[in-house]
């Protein structure tokens, strides 16, 4: 049996998440005691567990079964006893869908992390929003992870948000691997699936396992690494694995009969096509390895994991800013990709989610802020998936750690030990929908300044002041109109604020200088507010405005916010 990912203590003793103490702001910590073993055997401790990492992300267009799958994933490692479904149909919720918002939608609205051991290896999934409108989240997400898992809708094939997600792991250079989902629906032929992936994305499929039976008849797969036959068995509701029954060849055609035959056949055609996986093309971004399978059914679940295990890359050199590389084996490193409140209603804790790039985390260790130079005791670090969370005494390059009430941190800071280094900064992208936010209740008017504060401080809403308008109204500025109905939420559930939002009819913000404040300000229909980071940002109803103020305010300072495709 796969060990469960469950924390051990320094004397070497499990530690189950509901054993786990919540700290509290003033609860007294005790830091790392660890003896200090020589910077040779510390360095060669780092390289072979960082070589043990695989840290990976799911991308996919709402409703292609992500949630689900991570579900999958944690219940075939025994990280968990039942899988649930984001829709909640098999009588349990996703464990990564905490918030009540999620479990009423059916939909991914923050990101989770999830560590567990399967094989030799430790994987560090990071579950991402799939909502577009949460896709800035998603981003940055995948700046934290080594390679992604793209999640096709058998029936509906690559859809619009899958591609743009692709188009920044592109950017990123991170390796994909393709799963095919919902195989036990009706849906597209397996090659024609095989065709849209090359012709859309450039990528050659290199397929590991073939279905045996066609969409909504899904019986197997044909392995094509070994040619025998893995048979899947439904469960009840798909709560549970599995069973995997493997056979060869002979009793593969004995058992399916034409079925077999045709998947042998279209294997084989695939072998002649160049469909066959090369290490090497697929670390350069060249060929996607791609499986076959059902989340919600827990098929093909086991077959993802070994693929990951043998394929995926391990954590590698981070560029810095200084466009040196960070060897993993470095002193200690990380950066912020990540802030969320709002996960513990008891404590109202505030947890930074960092992604360690190089070196060994110690609870209790003091590090250093690449941007405000200031010391960081890390007196409290978890590992969190939902709402369970489990102590992290020591972690390695690859490994997601939650720094507890971190309130002098934010998105994109970078942590360190040692000669200072900083990684590159996460884009921050150009919202497009604008709404000034205001407390129904004056009364609870510290209760809704520290509500506005926590959004800012998570980076994924920004809030824009200026002196016109006070600090009793700010303007919310989002990527996706969700986004407000969730600081809606947020306000009136975690911090007992009740908020009413005014939509703003812009519909573009750039980027300009103090010195332009003015003269922006003075022209019909546009606004200049400032954000928390100290930015000025120019909000525009749209594009044509922009030219015209252009055109009429030479040399006028108007930067456009990074987006990809």
């Amino acid at each position: 049996m796969r060990p469960a990912p469950f924390a051990l203590d320094r004397a070497g003793n499990c530690r189950k998440p509901q054993d786990v103490p919540v700290p509290s702001a003033d609860q007294p910590t005790t830091p790392s005691t660890t003896p200090q073993a020589s910077p040779a055997k510390e360095q060669a401790t780092v390289l072979a567990e960082a070589s043990r990492r695989r840290s990976f992300a799911v991308i996919s267009h709402p409703d292609a079964g992500k949630s689900t799958l991570t579900e999958a994933l944690a219940l075939h490692a025994n990280a968990i006893r039942e899988a649930g479904r984001a829709d909640g149909k098999a009588g349990r919720r996703t464990v990564s869908d905490w918030m009540d918002m999620e479990q009423d939608r059916g939909i991914s609205i923050t990101s989770a992390a999830l560590q567990f051991t399967y094989r030799d290896a430790m994987i560090n999934l990071v579950d991402t929003p799939g909502h577009a409108d949460f896709s800035e989240d998603t981003y940055r997400v995948l700046s934290a992870v080594d390679a992604a898992v793209m999640l096709v809708d058998a029936a509906k094939g690559l859809e619009v948000q899958t591609m743009k997600l692709f188009a920044v792991c592109k950017h990123r250079g991170i390796p994909l691997i393709t799963v095919i989902n919902k195989w036990d629906r009706p849906g597209k032929d397996a090659l024609e699936l095989m065709d849209e992936i090359q012709e859309r994305t450039g990528l050659v499929p290199t397929p590991l396992t073939w279905p045996v039976g066609v969409g909504g008849d899904f019986r197997g797969v044909l392995d094509r690494r070994t040619g025998q036959y893995v048979h899947y068995t439904r469960t009840a509701g798909g709560t549970t694995i599995a069973p995997e029954e493997v056979m060869d060849p002979d009793a593969a055609l004995d058992r399916e009969g034409d079925a077999w035959t045709t998947a042998v056949e279209e294997a084989e055609l695939l072998a002649d096509t160049n469909g066959d996986h090369d290490q090497e093309s697929f670390l350069a971004g060249q060929t996607t390895p791609v499986l076959f399978g059902s989340a919600v059914q827990n098929f093909g679940v086991h077959a993802l994991l070994d693929v990951l295990v043998d394929v995926a890359p391990s954590p590698s050199p981070r560029v810095t800013v200084t466009e040196d590389t960070r060897p993993v084996e470095a002193p200690f490193s990380a950066f912020v990709f990540k802030m969320q409140a709002g996960m513990d209603t008891a404590h109202r804790d505030r947890l930074a989610f960092a992604r360690i790039c190089s070196g060994v985390f110690e609870r209790g260790m003091v590090v250093s802020s690449a941007r405000t130079g200031k010391p960081f005791a890390t007196k409290y670090a978890q590992q969190v998936f939902g709402r369970e969370r489990t102590i992290v005494d020591t972690a390695y390059p690859g490994d997601v750690v939650g720094l507890v009430n971190a309130a002098g941190l934010r998105v994109g800071d970078t942590l360190y030990l040692d000669k200072k280094v900083e990684f590159p900064p996460l884009p921050t992208f150009a919202p497009e929908h604008f709404a000034v936010m205001r407390a129904k209740d004056v009364s609870r008017y510290k209760q809704f300044q520290r509500g506005v504060m926590q959004l800012g401080a998570e980076g994924v809403v920004q809030v824009l002041r200026s002196d016109l308008r006070g600090d009793q109204a700010p303007v919310l500025a989002v990527v996706g109109p969700m986004q407000f109905e969730v600081a809606e939420h947020r306000m009136a559930t975690e911090f007992n604020a009740p908020v009413s939002l005014d939509r703003l009819g812009y519909s573009m913000a750039l980027r300009t200088t103090k010195d332009w404040v003015v003269q922006l300000n003075a022209q019909p229909g546009v606004e200049v507010l400032q954000r928390e980071d100290g930015e000025y940002l120019a909000l525009f109803p749209d594009r044509w405005r922009v030219t015209s103020v252009r055109n009429r305010l030479e040399g006028v300072v108007l930067l456009e916010d990074e987006i990809f495709g």
